[in-house]
């Protein structure tokens, strides 16, 4: 397996100079030049204190990567609530305190944000779990969506669809007709652009639905 590829992203081009040198002889990682950004598999951001220009810098480097699988490391003073809330849409995975992060530390976190596995103190960890029950209580349950953004009856029919059931089958096992189990799949693909049956399977998975 390939080591993964980490970009810098600094306030200042002489934080960013002595990070490189600081994490260049790991041969864990491999560091990509400025130019090289949009590759990273995982894009180091060092601030002191969080603004909304760092968010900013956040969310145009998340939409110039061609990566899909690209995340970001933070390394910071400190950070408040909504930011870490927004930061996190833009792929932010860890949070290491910029006192207590040396070298083998930050490239313990790039590794591990691979393997989707953050690095978020206790309290950051609440306040995902407080917007996550947010969401799911003020958002999707009055539209009867699940976290997928699937439909009650739509993620009833996905999960036949994992057991390999046909649409006939579904729709016996579900006691809807056949049309409306052809419309719930159809509805699914248009709104979510899933391109096949396997496709709204995976789709369900990846989102923690199944």
């Amino acid at each position: 397996m390939r080591v993964p590829t980490v970009a810098i992203l600094a306030q200042d081009r002489i934080t960013a100079d002595g990070a490189a040198a600081y994490l260049r002889n790991w041969p864990e990682i491999e560091l990509l030049p400025t130019d090289q950004q949009v590759l990273a598999d995982v894009i180091l951001v060092l601030a002191t204190d969080v603004t909304d220009a760092t968010l900013e810098r956040l969310e145009k480097a998340a939409a110039a990567s061609v990566n899909e699988d690209m995340r970001i490391v933070l390394v910071c003073d400190n950070i408040r609530r909504r930011q870490l809330l927004r930061a996190v849409g833009f792929g932010l995975v860890s949070v290491l305190p910029r006192r207590e992060s040396g070298a083998e530390r930050i490239v313990r976190a790039a590794l591990d944000s691979r393997r989707g596995q953050p690095d978020l103190s206790a309290h950051m960890v609440g306040w995902l779990i407080d917007q996550a029950r947010t969401v799911q209580r003020d958002v999707l349950q009055p539209r009867g969506l699940t976290v997928a953004g699937l439909e009650h009856r739509e993620l009833d029919v996905v999960k036949l669809l994992a057991e390999g059931m046909d649409t006939t089958e579904i729709a016996t096992r579900l006691n809807y007709s056949e049309r409306t189990v052809k419309s719930l799949i159809h509805g699914m693909s248009a709104r979510l652009g899933l391109r096949n049956r396997p496709h709204m399977v995976a789709y369900a998975m990846r989102c923690g639905a199944l």
